[in-house]
């Protein structure tokens, strides 16, 4: 065991109140590490760590530096008892050490090897585990200059996940005390810090956050709070027992990029709470490039929350806005209220009054939200976005190279993802710093690749670039869009790195700012009238139906694509006539093909199918709302790649009954060898689903699926018909197996329903039908989170009518 008597022989006891020199046995399996900001003579942070009894103890004449390439000096002191890990405080002027003692950061490290071979050979390497100081780093020692007799090691950070960029960041992103919040002068003149609240209900896990939908004014009425929106990265603070956790929009733990944030949150009185909100850099202002330096170089951060999800164990995402808001203020009541974390203010007034008032105090715009909403993840209409600036996210997908010597590039080729395409949307070249050029430039050549990631035809501007993997977000500043969907005078703000790439679409901004009057252009196909409102219960627009189809074109078309298909048309909503059409007519977009085929009586008809997201997006355009497809697509017709099972309840029978009704379909398909997947119809009943593989014909389909609906009736023919009757349904599920005729048709998956609530047709897992209340609980605003999921019916393995599973239908019907 060490000696603590050089530590002891510096300091009197009876004048400074630093802790005695005790020494300590092994208090466990971690061992306690702790930096102290120290302003002594000169202000140096005290790197210790413990071992065999003590602290070891180093000066960092500038503090720990989180990037690779920064060489540290650390000047070896004396060895410091444990105890002294909690010390903060003033030592007297006179004293040993005389100045004011931080405690910035506390937590545990790890040897990387045999601590007392490394003091020996002159190279420790570890990994630390603490609130600010994270992963590996190494301490090596020099070589000794003649004469000289302190012992010089270098601090060094290693290069992995903790590693960071800017020489200081990390000293300049955390000036306060890691327990009690102080700033150096507060420790100085005996203030108290913030005290930790006692968080006793678990900490909250992450939760998706609600976004907002871009429109080109607010909405009108009193039910509607608006309030600023705010240029920065979205944050989620989770307090509870165990900490604070800052989570990003996608999930990502930021607790130590917005480090700052910690400390305030911790000191929020509450048992736990999850809170919503927008970080941005300094005191309260600030732009986005603002913030990409503050984080980079470590300066201040201010977060302002506007939304309460859960508080004190219990969810408030089912509860009003207005009550949420409530909670919150009453959270924040007392807090400082220039602190760190502050309220968002609402702005009084109506809608296009708030918003002027923005503009006019140089604000980006404001956020539009339903007070009478509850709290749902992903881009509904309950909030809605007005901008005073024109900005949106781009893909870089490649970059121009300069002429210029020493420049990395031009210009960067950006993009936006529409309906799983990476759509060209044109150049930035200007708003570049020299460090965003190098910086970027070096990122840009490390995601190199052969050909171009966009899809379609690119224009001559394009001519000469360089290709490179679609990862990096850029957030631009524009003036407007080309009637081709591509920016005009963009300015380069920063890159985002809270978002993925896959989720940047720039459709809502090319449409609020379209060069085409009245219209819009989706996916390449003009949309006429997209205001106009086509449920006028939910205040669906065309336009919003039309994005719908972009949104889930991809999935869609796996299972609707290529087959023939029957649409269901309501040029003037469902406030007007809505008819069945199969058959393509004149005027049709060219996205929407036809197809011969021969029908019962000998004579060919041409049917309608789509291959592509203009033909979903063309059928929109002509009013179309409901998509209901063949069982069979177009290039083996007559041989079925799925059979669909319709359970239609009647009129008294609850969602429960379908749900128990679809199980026993699952099992008795099952005793025949068949897998099957369960679809929410959007209307009263469920589809089950069973993929085929193409082994069998129409008359084999039809038997194999009447007979299964008979038999099943027959089991239980208190509760199943199989006859369409109505008579014989009272009561009944029936359970329709006429779906699978050559012919007829059943609705798409992602289709959209035409009833009022405007309801979605969604695939659903077994485990998840269960936890369904209804089977109408999907609806457009879900779609977005639900691509980002697997489709159930991938999971589905295809089966094919043969002999065998025959047999076992035969001997299923006598079980």
């Amino acid at each position: 065991m060490r000696s603590l008597e050089a530590y002891s022989g510096k300091r009197d006891f009876e004048v400074t109140p630093e802790p005695r020199a005790e020494l300590v046995e092994a208090g466990g399996d971690r061992l306690s590490f702790v930096v102290q900001k120290h302003d002594a003579r000169r202000l140096h942070f005290d790197f210790r760590l413990e071992w065999d009894g003590v602290l070891l103890s180093w000066a960092v004449t500038r503090g720990p530096s989180s990037d690779p390439g920064e060489k540290r000096l650390a000047v070896r002191t004396e060895d410091h008892p444990v105890s002294y890990g909690a010390f903060e405080g003033t030592i007297p002027e006179k004293e040993y050490g005389g100045g004011t003692v931080m405690l910035w950061d506390s937590g545990w490290w790890e040897p990387l090897h045999d601590p007392a071979e490394g003091l020996e050979k002159g190279k420790l390497h570890f990994r630390v585990h603490g609130s600010r100081m994270k992963g590996g780093w190494a301490l090596v020692r020099m070589r000794a200059k003649t004469g000289e007799t302190r012992e010089n090691w270098l601090l060094i950070k290693e290069r992995d996940d903790f590693a960071g960029r800017s020489a200081d960041a990390l000293v300049n992103r955390y000036r306060t005390s890691v327990t009690t919040g102080r700033a150096m002068r507060d420790i100085a003149r005996g203030r108290e810090g913030v005290t930790p609240a006692k968080h006793s209900k678990p900490l909250p896990r992450f939760q998706k956050v609600q976004l907002a939908t871009l429109r080109d004014a607010p909405p009108e009425g009193e039910d509607w709070q608006h309030e600023a929106k705010f240029d920065g990265y979205r944050c989620l603070v989770a307090v509870g027992k165990g900490g604070v956790r800052l989570f990003t929009r996608n999930g990502k733990d930021w607790s130590d990029r917005f480090g700052a944030l910690c400390e305030p949150a911790a000191g929020l009185k509450c048992q736990s709470a999850l809170i919503d909100g927008e970080v941005i850099a300094g005191g309260g202002g600030g732009d986005f490039s603002a913030l990409q330096r503050a984080l980079t170089e470590g300066g201040a951060l201010t977060c302002y929350v506007f939304d309460c999800l859960a508080l004190d164990g219990e969810s408030l995402t089912g509860k009003p806005l207005r009550e949420r808001r409530k909670a919150l203020e009453g959270l924040f009541k007392g807090q400082p209220p220039r602190g760190a974390l502050r309220l968002s203010p609402v702005i009084e007034g109506d809608g296009h009054a708030a918003l002027a008032a923005m503009c006019d105090a140089g604000g980006e715009g404001i956020i539009s939200k339903r007070l009478d909403a509850p709290y749902r993840a992903g881009r509904g209409r309950a909030w809605i976005k007005s901008k005073c600036l024109r900005r949106a996210e781009f893909v870089v997908g490649g970059w121009s190279p300069s002429d210029k010597r020493g420049r990395a590039f031009s210009s960067l080729l950006l993009g936006s993802y529409e309906g799983g395409r990476l759509i060209y949307r044109g150049r930035v070249g200007t708003g570049f710093d020299e460090q965003a050029l190098e910086e970027i430039g070096k990122r840009l050549k490390a995601m190199t690749r052969k050909t171009a990631p966009f899809d379609g035809e690119l224009p001559a501007e394009t001519k000469g670039a360089h290709w490179c993997r679609p990862e990096l977000v850029a957030e631009v500043d524009y003036a407007g869009f080309t009637g081709e969907g591509r920016v005009r005078h963009g300015v380069f703000k920063g890159l985002r790195e809270d978002k993925a790439a896959g989720e940047v679409s720039a459709a809502a901004e090319v449409d609020v700012d379209a060069d085409t009057g009245d219209d819009i252009r989706i996916a390449g196909v003009r949309i006429s009238s997209p205001g106009r409102v086509v449920y006028p219960g939910g205040g669906l627009t065309k336009g919003e139906v039309a994005r719908h189809y972009e949104r889930v074109a991809g999935r869609m078309l796996a299972h609707a694509g290529d087959r023939p298909l029957s649409l269901l048309r309501c040029p003037g909503g469902l406030g007007g006539e809505c008819f069945f059409q199969k058959h393509a007519g004149k005027g049709f977009p060219t996205g929407v093909k036809s197809l011969p085929i021969e029908e019962k009586d000998g004579g060919t008809e041409d049917y309608m199918y789509v291959t592509g997201a203009g033909g979903l997006l063309g059928a929109a355009q002509m009013g179309t709302l409901e998509f209901h497809i063949w069982g069979a697509a177009r290039d083996r017709i007559e041989r079925p790649d799925r059979m669909v099972f319709d359970l239609d309840p009647d009129e008294g029978l609850g969602f429960a009954e379908v749900v128990k009704a679809a199980r026993e379909v699952r099992e008795g398909l099952a005793a025949c060898g068949l897998d099957s997947v369960p679809m929410v119809t959007g209307g009263k009943g469920v589809h089950v689903i069973v993929p085929l593989r193409r082994v069998a014909g129409w008359e084999t389909v039809k038997y194999f699926s009447q007979a299964f609906a008979r038999i099943l009736a027959g089991r239980a023919p208190g509760r199943y018909t199989a006859t369409m009757s109505k008579k014989k349904r009272k009561g009944r599920i029936f359970v329709d197996w006429l779906r699978n005729e050559r012919g007829a048709t059943a609705i798409a998956p992602y289709s959209l329903r035409a009833r009022e609530g405007a309801a979605v047709a969604v695939p659903v897992t077994w485990k998840e039908l269960d936890r369904l209340k209804a089977p109408d609980g999907f609806h457009v605003d879900d779609m977005e989170a639900r691509m980002a999921r697997p489709c159930p019916l991938e999971a589905a393995k295809p089966g094919g009518i043969t002999a065998k599973v025959v047999e076992a239908l035969e001997a299923w019907s006598t079980g």
